[in-house]
This record gives structure tokens, C-alpha cells and sequence, in this order.
């Protein structure tokens, strides 16, 4: 039967760009890999197909090979292909693919070098308050993981002289099957691709060789971070299967709201009220500032709400020490409650005594709602 053709497989033009190409298979990979498609013959083969399409257009050389002479470059019979290449399924020059589409399909867990299986990358969510993130802290957590066994030290057999090589894969952790011109590599599937087996496994951890145990960790959280930052703690996740790499710890931290301050990058926002009389008259007011100390702010006269006075490098540090914001004290003129008698009269007595020029933006927006009724009614 004649083979497809491959832009005709992964659905792309013949000069279609390298990322047009992977994004057509990844999109393809994703449909037919054999983890979403179980005694599925059919999505199995259509997957290998569009696998072999990848492997050559993908490749600079293979691809302009297969332009110029179609299938024939790589019959091993015949034609400027013979000698036939190696088509690694699960690997070889797409493997990166592969742990960016697959990763998920095995509960986060990737395959090392070896052939083990990886442990587990984790999450953990801290919450920390907008001081620690203004001054930066050590933060103690506990998480519950997946270490190493200490018994068979990672290797899950009852003695270390136990784990023999595999029979099947001797040792390799992956097997090929010769199907025409290509080499199919799948993981062993009598030792899981460890390259090894166990006879009698350790009974703390049932031959996995590792155990469920909470750890408490140190982790440093820096000056500067923000709502959501991520950081990544190395071989901190959950501990591979017999002595496989570890995964990563993911920390994830989130930062609560601030009873006085709200925050907008580097820099810091406080809404102050200001008595009516210093307002207008003019005066001084003491504001807080996130470290902890007091800033005195000079009030001008006749200030109004929604005025803001800038404190410079009063906010945020950045990360890595790259500058401070500022804090910006957002003024609100208070009016007054609970006169007294002698309060309410001096205040009738100013009202008495105002004019135009006491009250300019009342004066001006009365104006405007007279001359507005007045062409309503013209």
C-alpha cells in the first residue's frame, strides 16, 4: 500500500515553517497517542504515522531529502536514501515533544535517562502578608511527599545485591521491534523501563523504593515578590520509583491585602483623611510608611479630596534589588460629625459669610444645572 504523503498527514503546506510543523503534530499527537485512545488499533496507527512524518520534517536534512526524492529517500533498498534511518518512537529527536505533551498523561511524572520514572513535580501554596514581601522572610512549611526509602535506600529490594538486570531489555530499560525500515522503541514492559528487576522486594516500601513521609523545608522568600509569584525549589517533589530522579517543589505564593495600603507594582497607595479645617487652613499630617516608621506630610491650604502626595522610595523594593517604588498618600477631606451647639453656629456663620470664591466648583456646578433647566424650558 502507498504511503501518505507527509504534509498531507500532519496537515500542513510543503513550505510550512518548522513551528507550523510541530504545532500540526503536537495538535495530531495529543488526538491519537495511545494513552487517549486504549486497544484503539486504529488512533495507534494513525499515531505512528504522523510520529514518522514528524521525525522527518522536523529534521533540516531528512526534510529536504524527502522533498527532492519523496519516500525513496529513506527506502534502504534503493534510491539516494539506502541505508534507512532510525525512527525512535517515544524518543530520539522528538522526546521534547513528548514530555511537553505526555508529561500530564502519567500524573506529572517524566521518564529519566534510565528509563525510571521521575517523581512528581508538587505545588505548594503560601500566603504571606505585604510586610513579608516589603522586607523578604524565612518561611518554615511541612509537605507531605514521597521520599526515598531508607531501608533499600531508593533501590526497593530487601537486599542491595538483590535488583538484577532484566532478561528482556538486558538492562537497557527499552525495547525495539523492526517493523520494515523503521526501529519502534518502547519502554520494557517486564521492568517498566528500570533496566532492572527485583525478586524479593523491600517490605517498607513494597519495591517502589520510596514511602510517603512530610518534610519540613526552609525556603527563602526575597524582597520585591508579588501576588503569584512562583518559586522553584530543585528535587524538592516527590521522590522517583527505585532510586529515579526526584521531581521539583513548585511554591506558589500569594500575598493578603493590606488593611492601609493597596499595592500597583513597585509602588504603594494609602487613603488618608484630613479634618476639614486642616484642609482648608493648611497643616501637617503623620502617615505611616510600610517599614514601620512615621512620614510627616505638609498639607496645603484648601486641599481637596482625591489629592495625592508622593513619598519618594517609600514603596515596593524590586526583586533582585532592581529600584523602589514610592508611596502615594491619597488625601480624603473628612466632614465633620457630632457638632456641638457652639460648632453648628460657627459654622452657619461661615456659611453666611461665604461667597463665589469660597466655593468655586458648588458655584460652578450650580451654574451649570440653572443653564442647563433654563434650554429645557425654552
Amino acid at each position: 500500500m502507498a504511503k501518505s504523503d507527509y504534509y498531507e498527514l500532519l496537515g500542513v503546506q510543503r513550505g510550512a515553517s518548522t513551528d507550523e510543523i510541530k504545532k500540526a503534530y503536537r495538535k495530531l499527537a495529543m488526538k491519537y497517542h495511545p494513552d487517549q485512545n486504549p486497544d484503539d488499533t486504529a488512533a495507534e496507527q494513525k499515531f505512528k504515522e504522523v510520529s514518522e512524518a514528524y521525525d522527518v520534517l522536523s529534521d533540516e536534512q531528512k526534510r529536504v531529502a524527502y522533498d527532492q526524492f519523496g519516500h525513496a529517500a529513506f527506502d534502504q533498498s534503493s534510491g539516494p536514501g539506502a541505508g534507512g534511518f532510525e525512527f525512535s518512537f517515544g524518543g530520539g529527536s522528538f522526546a521534547d515533544v513528548f514530555d511537553d505533551l505526555f508529561g500530564e498523561f502519567t500524573g506529572g511524572q517524566r521518564r529519566s535517562s534510565g528509563g525510571s520514572s521521575r517523581g512528581a513535580d508538587l505545588r505548594y501554596n503560601l500566603e504571606i502578608s505585604l510586610e513579608d514581601a516589603f522586607k523578604g522572610r524565612k518561611a518554615e512549611i511541612d509537605v507531605p511527599s514521597s521520599v526515598s526509602c531508607d531501608d533499600c535506600s531508593g533501590t526497593g529490594a530487601r537486599n542491595a545485591a538483590d535488583p538484577k538486570a532484566c532478561g528482556t531489555c538486558q538492562g537497557v530499560g527499552k525495547v525495539r521491534a523492526q517493523q520494515g525500515f523503521f526501529t519502534i522503541e518502547r519502554t520494557c514492559p517486564a521492568c517498566q523501563g528500570a533496566g532492572y528487576v527485583i525478586d524479593d522486594p523491600c517490605p517498607s516500601c513494597r519495591g517502589s523504593g520510596r514511602t510517603a513521609k512530610s518534610r519540613t523545608l526552609n525556603v527563602d522568600i526575597p524582597q520585591g515578590v508579588e501576588d503569584g509569584t512562583r518559586i522553584r525549589l530543585s528535587g524538592e517533589g516527590e521522590a522517583g520509583l527505585r532510586g529515579a530522579p526526584a521531581g521539583d517543589l513548585y511554591i506558589f505564593i500569594s500575598v493578603q491585602q493590606h488593611a492601609l495600603f493597596q499595592r500597583d507594582g513597585l509602588n504603594l497607595y494609602c487613603r488618608v483623611p484630613i479634618p476639614m479645617t486642616t484642609a482648608a487652613l493648611g497643616g501637617e499630617v503623620e502617615v505611616p510608611t510600610l517599614d514601620g516608621k512615621r512620614s510627616r506630610v505638609s498639607i496645603p491650604a484648601s486641599t481637596q479630596t482625591g489629592t495625592q502626595f508622593r513619598l519618594k522610595s517609600k514603596g515596593m523594593p524590586a526583586l533582585r534589588g532592581r529600584g523602589v517604588g514610592d508611596l502615594y498618600i491619597q488625601a480624603t477631606v473628612e466632614t465633620p460629625r457630632n457638632l456641638t451647639p457652639r460648632q453648628k453656629e460657627l459654622l452657619q456663620e461661615f456659611e453666611k459669610g461665604g461667597s463665589d470664591k469660597t466655593n468655586p466648583e458648588s458655584e460652578s456646578f450650580l451654574s451649570k444645572v440653572k443653564e442647563m433647566w433654563e434650554d429645557l424650558t425654552d
